[in-house]
Parts: C-alpha cells; structure tokens; sequence
C-alpha cells in the first residue's frame, strides 16, 4: 500500500491536473462564446429536448427522481444562457404524452416539480427583469389541479410581455398537437356554418399552423437532443419541418454551457437551403 506521504503527493498531483484541466476547459468555453457572439447568427427558435435524466442518475448511483430534480435545475441554468445570448423564443420538452403511461411515483415526482418550477419562474427576477412571457404547451387535462393553477398563474402574471417567448411542452405530443389543430380549425369552420366539402377544398398548411399549440411563435430553426438519442420523438412535428437539428451525447443533466456553445457553433455554420 502506499505510504500517506504518497497518497498526499498522488492527490496533490489529482488536484493539480483537475485544476488544469478547469482552466483549459473555461478558457475554452470563453473561446466558443466570443466566437458565438461574434458570428451573431442565432436561431430565432430553439428547441429543447431534454433527454437522459433517469440515466443520469442511473449512471450516477442516484435514485431516479434525483435524475428529474436535477434536469429541472439544468432548465434554469440554461434558460439562463438563452437570456445571455437573446434568443427570442424557446421550447423546452419536459413530458411528453407518451411518458405519462410510466409508474405513478414517478409521474407524481415530475408533476410535484413541475409545480414547483412553474411557482418559482412566477417570481423569478429573470423572467419579470426580461420581459419572458411563458407558456405551458399540450394536453393537460387529467393533471392535478394544484399544478394546473401553477402553470395558469405563472401564464397570467407573464401574459403581457414582449421579451423571449417560453413555450414549456408538458403533457405534449405531436401527433397530439395536429390532431388538436385540426379538430380546432374544423370547429371554428363549422361556427362560421360552412360544409366539409368547402373546408376540404380550401384547406391549406397555414390553417393547421395557425391552431397549433405554438401559433405566433417562428417555427424553430434549431433543435437539441440531449442523451445520445438520434430522433425526434414527436417533438414539434409539424413546425420542425425545416428545423436543423443537434444530437449531443450527454444526458441533459450533465449539459454544459461548453455542449450548449458547441450547439450553437455548429448551427451557426450549416448553409440553411429550406429544401431548395
């Protein structure tokens, strides 16, 4: 075994390399910023999959519901860095349709936290300081209502800003979104007294862009996928259909601000044709 005189010096040694390694790290981080800024091309959409966090704590040795509780605190962060750069609107996944079929205790967890977040953006000094004006997105009908009064009372108090525009799909599918459209403009159609047969032969892609969940909103230009997953999963199908797209290998709880710069980076040099 080695001697403590050597286990002090091997980890003097450990700290010394972490602490280089720091040092490259935020020198490189500040490198990607000033590099992202000076570019100045920034999608004016982007769109947030958050994707790893039961894995993330699987892989951590953490019990699962800490995966969710720290992906919500990485929301924040990066919401954050949003801010910084002034990307005007944004999409965060949180639920999707297809995740409320998993075990009670857990969609009690996601749904306690929920609450919890949309209470404290409510308050939130950045949200109020920059103007955001947040929205819950999907089919939120079977949640409780506690959590259905925080996510109102949150849309309410930011209702009249101009700033960045917050979408927060929970409870959200896409296949879900168009059906809603659809079955939205079929019914102001039907108010206004005209037959099938004129809606059909004067239906156009504007009309179901104009019910969507995300309706005055741009479609988003840049999507990142989180985990390592390489698909959508339903994410804004029918908005995402020029969108351009970033699959980052690290579980959303452990998301850099170097990832995020990396992200952007990367959009920021594709040659965006939109399908011409």
């Amino acid at each position: 075994m080695p001697t403590p005189p050597l286990k002090l010096a091997l980890r003097t040694v450990q700290k010394t390399r972490d602490a280089v390694r720091g040092a490259l790290l935020w020198g490189y981080e500040q490198r990607l910023a000033r590099d992202v800024k000076a570019h100045g091309k920034l999608p004016r959409h982007l769109g947030l999959i958050l994707d790893g966090n039961r894995r993330y704590a699987r892989a951590s040795g953490l019990q699962r519901e800490l995966g969710h509780s720290f992906g919500a605190d990485k929301a924040h962060e990066v919401l954050q860095w949003c801010l910084e750069l002034g990307i005007p609107a944004v999409t965060i996944w949180v639920l999707s349709t297809d995740n409320t079929s998993r075990d009670a205790e857990e969609i009690a967890h996601i749904l306690k936290l929920l609450e919890r977040e949309a209470r404290n953006l409510a308050t939130d000094p950045r949200i109020h300081a920059n103007r955001v004006r947040v929205r819950a997105i999907g089919q939120h009908e079977n949640f409780p209502g506690h959590v259905l009064d925080a996510l109102e009372e949150l849309e309410r108090k930011t209702a009249g800003y101009d700033g960045m525009q917050l979408n927060i799909a929970v409870g959200y599918g896409g296949r879900e979104e168009i059906v809603d459209a659809v079955k939205r403009f079929l019914s102001g159609e039907a108010a206004a007294g005209r037959t099938l047969e004129e809606v059909a032969a004067a239906l156009k892609p504007e009309h179901v862009s104009a019910h969507l969940y995300t309706a005055g909103t741009p479609d988003p230009d840049f999507i990142i996928r989180t985990s390592g997953e390489i698909r959508l999963s339903g994410f804004l199908l029918w908005q995402s259909v020029y969108s351009e797209y970033y699959f980052c290998d690290v579980y959303w709880p452990g998301f850099r601000r170097v990832d995020f710069l990396r992200a952007l980076r990367d959009f920021q040099g594709r040659d965006r044709r939109f399908g011409k």
